[in-house]
């Protein structure tokens, strides 16, 4: 008996300790492709994209950088949003240098005949045989599913082309916007296929919709917002174009995962800084096709000049209240729970 209580005090200790901890979120610079650890108060861990293949390992080495930072030596669950190389690509590299447990996606790829990419394919396959402990898991998400990373909630919200069925917000920024014909302006293939999710640690909410397009976009925001309002937004398509619709979500921090010659565009960039009760942009990389006008003050900037490989952390706590580090220079700016 004595034991057990013993064991139900540690129980009680470790799970108190948890509360007190915050979420961390690496924005690590994969040079316009995308890769977003999250680390939850429980200590698990979960990785969004793995960045591009190739170039001597260097995504993985960077995502690796940042999982030591974070005190995190697995990957407790890697979602890959679609299969473009910039968010794919760099999955059999992470293997390399990191163990994953988990695996998620959106199903076969609409753009390999309904099949896994090869390369892919026989990660999945590696991830599943485990590492002669434990064996790992390989599954598809849908949209309404939840992620199972303990201390937060996590909702995908888009995937296979298809958006969470849910009551909404109505959205006072959908007015005018007409949905596009495929083919003229409308993307097929990848990008509406995408994994979208919504994070959230008590008021604190943190949204990333990965390359959702401009119908898909319109699917999820109008006439509702289905997502809901956020505190913090990962630009969608690295910061490319995006309707007004997006105002609906009025983050106080928006985040440009961009490299310096992709994402970042000057009509998206104004797009996003013009979003209601916006206090910043972070990015990621200075955007080269733009100026100063469309970039965020260099202290935003992660990597003003190219190829430094340095990341934007935000640690977020459950009242709502979240900081925001820029590892380059150390500039730090916190937003205080409203």
């Amino acid at each position: 008996m004595a034991g057990m209580n013993r064991l139900c005090a540690l129980l009680l200790l470790t799970a108190l300790y948890a509360l007190g901890k915050p979420l961390e979120i690496y924005f690590i610079d994969v040079e316009g492709g995308q890769s977003t650890l999250l680390v939850s108060p429980s200590g698990q861990s979960l990785l969004i994209d793995a960045g591009y293949p190739g170039f001597g390992g260097r995504d993985a080495e960077r995502i690796k950088t940042a999982a030591k930072a974070a005190g995190v030596v697995r990957i407790d669950y890697l979602l890959v949003t679609h299969y473009h190389e910039d968010h794919a690509g760099g999955v059999p590299n992470l293997l390399q240098v990191l163990k994953v447990s988990n695996i998620l996606d959106y199903g076969p790829s609409v753009d390999a005949g309904g099949k896994y990419p090869g390369d892919y394919a026989e990660a999945v396959k590696k991830i599943e045989a485990g590492d002669g402990h434990k064996q790992g898991t390989h599954k598809t998400v849908a949209a309404g599913d939840k992620i199972p990373i303990k201390g937060l909630d996590v909702t995908v919200v888009t995937a296979a082309g298809k958006h969470i069925d849910r009551a909404g917000i109505p959205n006072p920024y959908c007015s005018g916007i007409e949905p596009r014909p495929e083919g003229v302006g409308e993307e097929t293939g990848e990008n509406p296929q995408a994994v979208g999710v919504v994070v959230e640690l008590g008021k604190f909410r943190f949204g990333d919709f990965s390359d959702i397009t401009w119908n898909k976009e319109l699917a999820l925001l109008c006439p509702d917002n289905k997502a809901g309002k956020l505190d913090l937004y990962l630009a969608t398509h690295h910061g490319g174009e995006s309707s007004n619709a997006i105002y609906g979500l009025t983050p106080r921090v928006t985040i440009i995962n961009n490299g310096p010659n992709k994402g970042g565009d000057p009509a998206g960039w104004k797009i996003l800084r013009a979003s209601p009760g916006l206090e910043e942009i972070w990015q990621l990389h200075f955007a080269l096709a733009g100026s100063s006008e469309t970039n965020a003050n260099d202290v935003f900037i992660a990597n003003p000049a190219d190829d430094l490989g340095e990341y934007i952390k935000v640690t977020a706590e459950p009242t709502g209240a979240f900081t925001v580090v820029n590892h380059r220079n150390k500039f730090t700016r916190a937003y205080p729970a409203k």
